[in-house]
């Protein structure tokens, strides 16, 4: 049986009620651009090891904004939000995980220029920096319990459908992410490239440990 992929890319996108397109994408636009921890640590990232490393971490943490969205969809996340045992297993993988980042970010060695002052960074595989953006996104339960409230205020209930439109919903907010978060660091990873002193690669090392402490902490003592 032949599958008519434009036919279900169109009813894919008009599953959504047109009205609500436009303000779900400049709600989405606004989100991805306010300052917070996951666009922080793609700035940093690019400043410190180049766009490639921060073009590959969007990827990671936009493509696990579809994990949040199914479990939405499906009502999985209101079983995190509502079992104890359940988001503090997730809250203590994803802090872990995170003190486990910051713990790598501290003991990066630059490799020094000969004669000059320039410090070269060994960058990483771009699929593990990919893997590594996921992994923050996936395991952080707050992001789960986001979607639960933001997702069901675009959907048209009376229109049915209402898996299809959030996993519509949450393939657009994913989009976004990944152009605001890919610009971030094509803009941040040219900028230091401009500025690749010793002193500068410190100084954004110390700030992506210093990033990664504090989201490790704030998730450990945070409530829902």
């Amino acid at each position: 049986m032949r599958v008519n992929w434009l036919n279900c890319s169109f009813y894919i996108f008009i599953s959504v009620n047109i009205d609500t397109l436009l303000p779900f994408v400049s709600a989405t636009f606004i989100l991805a651009l306010m300052p917070g921890p996951d666009n922080l640590y793609v700035l940093v990232e690019s400043l410190n090891k180049g766009r490639r490393n921060g073009v590959a971490v969007s990827l990671g943490l936009a493509s696990g904004v579809m994990i949040h969205t199914l479990a939405a969809a499906l009502g999985l996340s209101v079983i995190i939000g509502e079992s104890e045992a359940v988001y503090f297993l997730f809250k203590i993988l994803g802090a872990a995980y995170l003190f486990y980042l910051a713990w790598k970010a501290w003991n990066e060695k630059g490799i020094e220029s000969a004669g000059s002052s320039y410090m070269e960074t060994k960058r990483d595989p771009f699929f593990i920096m990919v893997r590594r953006g996921f992994i923050m996104n996936v395991l952080n339960p707050k992001v789960s319990l986001f979607f639960i409230a933001f997702l069901p205020q675009f959907v048209d209930t009376a229109a049915g459908g209402i898996i299809l439109q959030m996993i519509t919903l949450g393939s657009i907010f994913m989009i976004v992410t990944i152009f605001i978060f890919c610009s971030i660091a094509l803009i941040s990873g040219r900028i230091g490239n401009l500025l690749k002193s010793k002193k500068f690669w410190n100084g954004t090392r110390i700030t992506k440990t210093l990033i990664l402490l504090i989201l490790a902490i704030g998730l450990l003592i945070s409530g829902k």
